[in-house]
């Protein structure tokens, strides 16, 4: 039995299940994981969470999820990755948020394959990249200035 003190074993290294909470807590992207069934099982939830989410999306369809509008587009990625077609789909949007001018979001849907390549779900990623599209020539780590 899991317990928040014992480490999972995984493919390189092992965490405990308050690890993979605060690592997953703590990316500076918003990650979502959608079973083989297209139901939602996971969502992280950090402090600056783009779209939002309740706990009553677990277990629902991800095409509850999304606003009408998109719902197509979304079924046909999803439809894409369970027939092997292909294996992830990305988009951008400018979405105003709590600043003066739009964020520029990035969106990435990647398909979740096992060893044998079947498919075991999808993984949405999405990240505001507003100041990463800001930055220009390069800062070598310990560089002055942070």
């Amino acid at each position: 039995m899991t317990s928040p003190e014992n480490p999972i074993p995984l493919q390189t290294g092992s965490l405990t299940p308050q690890q993979i909470t605060l690592l997953l807590t703590h990316l500076p992207m918003d990650v979502t994981f959608v079973d083989a069934d297209n139901i939602v099982r996971f969502y992280s939830e950090g402090p600056s969470r783009i779209f939002k989410r309740t706990p009553d999306v677990i277990g629902r369809s991800v095409l509850r999820c999304h606003p009408p509008a998109s719902v197509h587009r979304v079924k046909h990625i999803l439809d894409d990755f369970h027939a092997g077609i292909r294996d992830s789909a990305e988009f951008w949007i400018q979405m105003k948020r709590d600043t003066p001018e739009p964020s520029f979001i990035h969106i990435r849907y990647f398909a979740v394959r096992d060893s044998g390549g079947q498919f075991q779900g999808t993984i949405e990623v999405t990240q505001d990249v507003t100041a990463i599209r800001k930055l220009q020539g390069e800062r070598r780590l310990l560089d002055e200035g942070e």
